[in-house]
């Protein structure tokens, strides 16, 4: 297979179907695509209705183009990450990887054209955390919610309106910023670095202003992000957590016990903001974000240092931050059944606390004049005996 070949297969999947998020190429399926959460295959002539190993090995090697390193990690690790381009079309961040001894490749389409916070629609908060001076801000959320695409448009916004050095540690590098008022460097794992830690330690002596770090994999990369952030930078990551208290207790949770008191203490003066996404089904077709923000101030530092208690937990801090940009999923998920678009059943589904939601949605049905119960045909019953009778002691 040549690269052409491979060039054509990849155009033809971009090409099928609109809303194209990922291609996956698995044993045993044909070619699919993701578009809008769901996959779809892809129809060729000749068909390709059951990809064979043989198929789907020789596209790994041929997208890893006889990088050394590359394969060396996909047979000792098991998975490797790099980039991969189609000219003038697209950029894709691919993930080869072996199961029970076949190879399945998933390419992620990568945006070329920059996003900004309000053509993404994103929460103003975002344009609070482009006013950071420094400290540590964490993008959380499942793969694929969008982590990426939040942080470029954070990144852009700093650019449009700083002129300040920034250095980003990616694995791969995604969106390719260009130079307007500040000055880029994006590095990227395996070609520019060998480990986040030790591309984080080298940043520290670049006199970069703002570091973007991929993602904090390990305690080395988190503990070098604690350093940079002290010492007056602004640090950008992102984690695989659910919401903004898991956010906290993961980063506790790569020290010891005898460092637990210490990294409080730390993270309760670093933290700046903490933004937790997730992709949710729009009803039309297509996703929506919806978001859980929590920002620093004196309620949040005290819940780090000394722990959620009751009435002094992460929820219940978001909810009475609304003032100052900050959010719950619950009271994000109402905005968004409020504007129309997702269904009552989409809201109750992805809810953190079901009961607030059903709530909210009735509040805004009653607001609407819509019925909240299908309870219907109630009536107080006239004839119910209202007498008591005293019970002999």
């Amino acid at each position: 297979m040549r690269k052409q070949e491979v060039d054509h297969i990849l155009t033809r999947m971009l090409d099928a179907h609109k809303n194209v998020s990922d291609l996956n190429i698995t044993v045993g399926r044909p070619f699919q695509v993701e578009s809008s959460g769901e996959l779809i295959p892809v129809e060729f002539k000749p068909d390709f209705k059951s990809l064979t190993p043989f198929q789907s090995e020789i596209f790994a090697l041929n997208l890893i183009n006889q990088d050394h390193r590359l394969t060396k990690m996909l047979l000792s690790e098991g998975s490797c990450d790099m980039s991969y381009a189609l000219p003038g079309k697209a950029r894709f961040r691919v993930n080869a990887f072996s199961r029970t001894g076949n190879y399945s490749i998933v390419l992620r389409k990568l945006e070329s054209k920059i996003p900004t916070i309000r053509e993404m629609n994103l929460p103003e908060a975002m344009f609070k955390i482009a006013q950071e001076k420094n400290g540590i801000v964490v993008v959380t959320g499942a793969t694929g919610s969008g982590k990426t695409t939040s942080l470029a448009t954070v990144l852009n916004e700093i650019n449009e309106n700083k002129s300040v050095h920034i250095v980003t540690l990616e694995d791969p590098v995604e969106y390719q910023h260009p130079h307007k008022q500040s000055t880029f460097n994006q590095r990227e794992l395996g070609i520019d670095f060998d480990t986040f830690a030790n591309g984080l330690r080298a940043a520290l002596r670049q006199a970069p202003k703002v570091i973007l770090v991929g993602e904090m994999r390990d305690r080395e990369t988190v503990e070098i992000g604690l350093s940079a952030a002290e010492t007056g930078h602004l640090v950008l990551s992102t984690l695989h957590t659910v919401d903004a208290g898991s956010t906290v207790n993961r980063i506790l949770g790569m020290f010891s016990t005898e460092e637990e008191n210490q990294i409080r203490i730390r993270l309760s003066d670093t933290v700046r903001w903490i933004v937790c996404q997730r992709l949710l089904p729009k009803i039309g077709g297509g996703r929506v974000a919806t978001f859980e923000i929590l920002g620093s101030n004196l309620r949040v530092q005290d819940a780090i240092l000394n722990g959620e208690s009751e009435g002094k937990t992460f929820y219940e801090i978001m909810q009475a931050g609304a003032a100052f940009g900050m959010t719950t999923f619950d009271n994000y998920i109402i905005k968004l059944y409020e504007q129309g678009l997702i269904t009552q059943e989409t809201a109750l589904a992805y809810a953190s606390r079901k009961g607030i939601v059903g709530r909210g949605i009735d509040s805004v049905k009653s607001a609407r004049g819509e019925a909240t119960t299908d309870i219907e045909k109630l009536e107080i019953d006239g004839d119910y005996d209202k007498s008591y009778s005293k019970k002999e002691v």
